[in-house]
């Protein structure tokens, strides 16, 4: 049987990594089945902008095999953050090649709550990302120390205006936002990108140069950058300190030791947002956190003193059992999840139907969120370093042609029914595959997927009382189930 808690089970009190909080002890009879929300993920599948069919609930009267139980007084997580994506220059500059029209079409896909997705929880970069145009900062002009230079400009042609698009579709969106790179002036190399030499051998100046004064302009880089994004109408919630800190990639990147990243948030980066009256969350991270043979920088970073001046911590492209870790140690800082797998461009249907299982392993690890990486790219799939990613659509500049790909379909399912406040259940399974429980007030939603080529029969068991359910061949599904608080 798979049992995907991470810790004890109690009333009250916080004990390892478990939510334990005193949550009702709701009777079966109060939850009854009402509707049923899938998607296709079978191979071939055409997504439309509407992936997701809605159909009331149907019992099936078929024996089922595996059994889904829900433990409705065991609260993984109270109070979930969501599901989004990220934007980056290239999907803005593809947004913006559409017609009026065609963006809202867009924007309301991606991010209205009631007609599309609703994805909410979104990240930004902090200037180029390795999907932007090219490679650039906000702050070009070497030694400027008091970034009398300082300017957004750039963004105002096409992050900007995507995620303005993005918040009139959806009021409730939040931003976080993290730096590939600091300026290249700052860094000993002198450039953003670069990180990787030829030989696959990691470039050693490929780090931010070890001088206060460089500390306090980039701390000032980064206020300037939540105050100029502010003016623009676009509230940046948190930032996170550095991408991928064990990282020497070709494209902008910088390799950040964790007692580095401790002295600047101490020292630097807290005092000038607590100068500047800034409300915006400092988090420490992202984190790969591998473990093994490879940096654990998430866990070697909470031994420091610098962990006293975050808010929480970042994490992307760790294994599980990291995760928990984390979460087991300091069951008291919040994680957050920064990138989802950005796989190789080929959109295909068996990659769709990897996501849940992607998103089931962070929410139940202790994050509060999953953030999918590119949520569009244009029509070479390709960033400006010349390899392919996923995206949830596709757009063709010239053409003007939309595509929605495989990875929309789950990601929109999950998406629309997994709410910001909502608590994630614990869920048990007897045949080892994934499963999500979610609740907030009267409404459950229980997810399952079916990953063979016939149908399923399942049971949900809740509190003891039981439903056969069906999943058709390659399906998602989410049951939704409605009674008292």
């Amino acid at each position: 049987m798979s049992n995907l808690r991470f810790g004890s089970v109690c009333k009250g009190v916080i004990v390892g990594s478990f939510f334990c909080l005193n949550a009702l002890s709701v009777s079966a009879a109060s939850y009854q089945p009402t509707e049923q929300h899938s998607v296709d993920l079978s191979d071939g599948a055409t997504v439309s902008s509407q992936p997701v069919q809605t159909s009331p609930f149907t019992a099936s009267t078929e024996k089922p095999g595996a059994v889904v139980t829900v433990k409705l007084d065991e609260v993984v997580h109270p109070k979930l953050a969501g599901i989004g994506g990220a934007f980056n220059e290239i999907g803005g500059d593809a947004f913006m090649s559409l017609p009026e029209k065609n963006q809202k079409a867009v924007a309301e896909a991606l991010f209205n709550p009631e007609k599309g997705a609703g994805l909410t929880v979104c990240r930004t970069a902090v200037g180029s990302s390795d999907f932007g145009l090219s490679e650039y900062s906000y702050s070009e002009t070497a030694d400027d120390y008091e970034m009398e230079h300082f300017s957004v400009e750039r963004d105002t042609k096409s992050v900007i205006p995507f995620i303005l698009a993005a918040k009139a579709e959806n009021p409730g969106l939040r931003i976080f936002a993290s730096p590939w790179s600091p300026p290249g002036w700052m860094k000993e190399s002198g450039k953003m990108d670069g990180g990787r030499l030829p030989g696959k051998v990691d470039n050693p100046l490929n780090v931010l140069k070890s001088d206060p004064k460089i500390y306090e302009a980039y701390a000032l880089y980064f206020s300037k950058y939540v105050q100029a994004y502010a003016k623009h109408g676009v509230t940046v919630e948190r930032l996170l300190v550095q991408n991928e800190t064990d990282m020497s990639p070709t494209y902008p990147g910088c390799n950040m030791l964790p007692e580095e990243m401790s002295e600047l948030i101490l020292k630097y980066i807290r005092p000038q947002f607590e100068k500047d009256g800034l409300e915006t969350e400092i988090w420490a991270g992202t984190f790969r956190g591998r473990g093994g043979n490879a940096r654990n920088d998430a866990a070697a970073f909470m031994k420091l003193e610098g962990r006293k001046a975050i808010d929480g911590l970042g994490l992307q492209y760790c294994r599980a059992n990291i995760t928990k870790a984390l979460h087991t140690d300091y069951p008291e800082m919040p994680l957050m999840h920064t990138e989802g797998a950005c796989q190789n461009g080929k959109n295909s249907m068996a990659q769709a139907r990897g996501r849940f299982a992607e998103v089931a392993e962070w929410l139940y690890s202790g994050t509060e969120n999953y953030c999918y990486w590119n949520m569009v790219l244009n029509e070479t799939s390709k960033s400006a370093w010349d390899w392919k990613q996923n995206s949830l659509m596709i757009i063709d500049r010239e053409s003007g042609e939309i595509t929605y790909t495989s990875d929309f379909a789950p990601i929109a399912l999950l998406s629309r029914h997994i709410r910001p406040g909502d608590q994630l259940l614990n869920v048990e399974t007897s045949d080892d595959t994934p499963a999500i429980a979610v609740r907030s007030g009267e409404r459950l939603v229980v997810f399952v997927q079916n990953d063979a080529e016939t149908s399923v029969t399942k049971e949900i068991n809740i509190v003891g009382d039981t439903v056969s359910v069906e999943i058709p061949a390659r399906q998602l599904r989410a049951f939704v189930f409605t009674g008292a608080e």
